[in-house]
């Protein structure tokens, strides 16, 4: 019996000895239950995050459209030769007729049926199908369109419609999270997300008046016109384009701010029509060659390369040569900018422009008039 007592000491003895070596030399080994259950309580914690919410109350503002439009198509291969086809193409036996469909998305913002889409989506259609998220089908009209920022406003016979909620203007800013919704390839609706990548992005050669949103959120081909998103499910910008160099999203994508989108939708709905200023000179940038031969230390403000006659430019003496400096008292710096800025001046009011004309600065002041509307 003390022989049992003395080994079971010794046992004791030498697994306390080999727990304070391992304590010593490697104390993390006595504390991997420790560590995973404080990090199951971490993780347990943490909220795991999600959009589902915002996604939630946008997605059912937005639609998918469908267009499509009678095309005719040469009969015989020689007749895609664009002269023949010119004076061929229309007669009977050379030609035939075919419906050309193209699909797109939009989004209601309002409960009466106001849908709002872009203009290259609907261009030229005889027919316009909107397609509901709760499975509705309906033909949707035409109330008007501002091919300028590439906008159009359709409108459909529905009862009960979930109209999006406007952001506030300005609310976006780089770096935020954002989430593109639509219809791309005519998958059906989807949900893509990204960040604000850049604003104010213009002289992209897509539209007259460009002010666009950049984003990395996945936009390809059936997104145009659907909504771009905040965390929030508010309607930030309507998805208009892409940079693309094999057709598909390669990060680079522009939405129309809903600032811009909301006021061209008002416009139309009221007058049918887009309210912007107009004075009527074809502006050029001023390039570090002109700026030398204008004799600049400068290349803020534009040139005037062209007046059109009987307009308030015209009116007014300004002359072509004439470098606009300041509208308003506000500093001219591109073609770009300067458009925007006269569209902006109401209709019928007064405008200062100072100018440089033969290295001398002028004053000249004008009647602004309601640009003619693009068609």
């Amino acid at each position: 019996m003390r022989r049992f007592w003395l080994l079971f000491a010794q046992t004791v003895t030498v697994c306390l000895g080999i727990l304070f070596i391992i304590n010593t030399l490697r104390p993390d080994w006595l504390r991997v239950g420790d560590t995973a259950q404080r990090q199951g309580s971490v993780s347990s914690a943490v909220p795991i995050a999600s959009y589902a919410d915002a996604v939630q109350r946008a997605s059912p503002s937005v639609v998918n459209i469908y267009t499509s439009k009678r095309v005719l198509e040469p009969v015989l291969p020689l007749l895609d030769d664009p002269e023949l086809a010119r004076l061929f193409g229309d007669l009977p036996g050379f030609s035939r007729s075919r419906r050309a469909t193209t699909l797109g998305s939009g989004v209601i913002v309002s409960r009466d049926g106001y849908i709002l889409t872009n203009y290259h989506v609907i261009e030229s259609a005889d027919a316009i199908e909107v397609a509901l998220a709760d499975g509705r089908v309906s033909n949707a009209r035409l109330i008007g369109a501002d091919p300028e920022t590439d906008l159009a406003v359709l409108k459909i016979e529905e009862e009960a419609l979930p109209p999006i909620v406007w952001a506030d203007t300005g609310a976006a800013r780089v770096g935020d999270v954002v989430l593109a919704i639509g219809n791309p390839f005519g998958v059906g609706q989807t949900i893509t997300i990204g960040i604000v990548s850049a604003l104010g992005r213009n002289r992209l050669g897509i539209n007259m008046y460009e002010n666009f949103i950049q984003t990395d959120a996945a936009i390809n081909p059936g997104n145009s016109g659907g909504a771009l998103i905040d965390t929030q499910g508010r309607l930030i910008g309507i998805n208009t384009a892409i940079y693309s160099e094999t057709g598909g999203s390669l990060g680079i994508g522009f939405a129309i701010p809903a600032g811009i989108v909301q006021k061209v939708f008002e416009d139309i709905v009221k007058q049918g029509f887009v309210t912007r200023g107009w004075i009527g000179v074809e502006p050029q940038d001023i390039t570090p060659d002109l700026a030398q031969a204008f004799g600049l230390a400068a290349q803020e403000g534009v040139i005037v390369a062209r007046i059109v006659p009987q307009s308030p430019a015209a009116e007014a003496g300004l002359r072509v040569g004439d470098i606009i400096r300041e509208i308003n008292d506000e500093t001219v710096s591109n073609t770009a900018g300067f458009l925007s800025q006269i569209a902006r001046v109401e209709p019928g009011t007064q405008a200062m422009l100072r100018i440089l004309r033969g290295g001398k600065a002028r004053r000249i002041e004008l009647q602004v008039a309601q640009r003619p509307v693009s068609r």
